[in-house]
Order: structure tokens, then sequence, then C-alpha cells
């Protein structure tokens, strides 16, 4: 199977409004593919789709060759949603191992996962007395450990600094390297290039599902920003 995730037809409604409409796209396995595109544009709704939480209108989501949502793919994929997930009124390490433990995973795995994200000096914090950014961390370091086969990383980086947002996309490409697969979602398009694969959406329609250089060459342009508003306008049949 070369493909982690198969997408015919996407349609799914929210608060009587379209939100995706009819998208079609595959993600490669053991990539690291960057859903990217401005607030409201439809990532967040489309990620939940992919783990099998959203109502669809329409059309089929498969996941590692099952159905979204399928109660196998319980352990396969691991999703990081904007809010934290971790235990306020643990530690990071007490997260980590309590995570670990539910997976099968060493106590000394667990840590290096903490220091894999950034938190080695934070480790024996409270996570309720973390900032924003080291909170989504410590929810990434957990979502981690269980070694799945696809995760689904909604904005992991928000709130993070150059340096770190560097480190955490380097351990993203190390993990794809390693042969899990990645869907990254960002609204901040100077991570584009960091990317395997780019789907660029806006207002739930997929305006590009290309690799960096291939929508480099398409818009005539270098900058990914600019490539991105070349696209858009083409969408909407106005000048470039």
């Amino acid at each position: 199977m070369q493909t982690a995730i198969e997408i015919r037809g996407l349609v799914v409604d929210r608060g009587g409004r379209r939100v995706l409409r009819g998208l079609d796209f595959d993600v490669p396995r053991g990539t690291v593919t960057g859903l990217l595109g401005p607030s409201g544009s439809g990532k967040t709704t489309l990620m939940r789709c992919v783990v099998g939480v959203q109502k669809m209108v329409s059309g089929t989501v498969t996941v590692l060759g099952e159905p979204a949502g399928t109660a196998s793919l319980r352990r396969r994929v691991g999703y990081l949603t904007q809010s934290p997930s971790v235990y306020p009124d643990l530690t990071v390490r007490e997260n980590a191992r309590y995570f670990a433990s539910l997976y099968g995973v060493s106590p000394a795995d667990a840590d290096q996962t903490v220091v894999d994200v950034g938190l080695a000096d934070a480790a024996g914090q409270l996570v309720g007395n973390l900032s924003g950014g080291q909170h989504a961390r410590a929810s990434l370091a957990c979502t981690m450990l269980g070694r799945p086969e696809l995760l689904i990383l909604d904005e992991p980086t928000v709130g993070q600094d150059p340096v770190l947002r560097a480190d955490l996309w380097g351990r993203f490409h190390q993990l794809a390297d390693a042969g899990t697969t990645l869907l990254v979602s960002s609204h901040v398009m100077d991570e584009a290039g960091r990317c395997d694969r780019l789907l660029l959406m806006r207002d739930g329609d997929l305006v590009a599902d290309d690799t960096p250089a291939g929508i480099r060459a398409t818009t005539g342009t270098d900058d990914l920003e600019e490539a991105f508003l070349r696209l858009v306008l083409a969408l909407e049949g106005q000048a470039v």
C-alpha cells in the first residue's frame, strides 16, 4: 500500500455552512504532508474526517487501508488537537510515563520523547504551570509515544519560538524517514517549504496538491506565500 490516506468526493457541512467542497487527494506513506491555508479554510474539519470523528455529507475517507474511524485504527493513528490533551495536575514526565504505560512503552523511552520535543528542562514541572507552547509540546510528546503509523498534527508549532519550530520539523522528518506518515496543519506559509508535499486550502476547496518545488514551478515564484496568492487568484479567475 503506497498511500496512507485516500480521500474521494469529501463533502462536509457544519452549522448550516458547507465547510469542505468535494475534496479528492492522496497522502503518500512515509512523508510529511503539510495542510496549509488561512484560519477557517477547513483544515481542522478535514483532520477530524481523517481521524473518523467528523460527520460527512458524502464521500469516502480511507486510512491505512480501512475506513476512517474503524476501531482497529485507534492504535495506528495518533491525533494532536489544538486543545491540550494531557493532565494539568501531573508533571510533564509523569504524563509521558502514564501514556507510555498505556502503550507498553518503557519509562526510558517516555523520558527520551520529552527530550525530543524540547521539554527536558521542564520535565519536572506540572503541566498546568507551563506556557501555552510548552503545553502543546507536552501533548505532542504523549501523542508520539504510541509510535503510530500515521500522525495527524493540528498546528503543532503554534506559539513555539523559531529554534524550537525548526527542531520539531527536524523531528517530524526523522519520524517520516523511519516510516511514519505525518499530516501537519499550519496557517503559517513559511512552514510550507519544510514539507515533502503540500495541500493548500481556501474556503473548503483544495487550491493545490503538489510538492513545494512543483508549486513554485507552476506559479513561477520561489516565494510560497506569493505562490498561494497566485493560485487563489487563478482559481477566482482574476489576473495574476
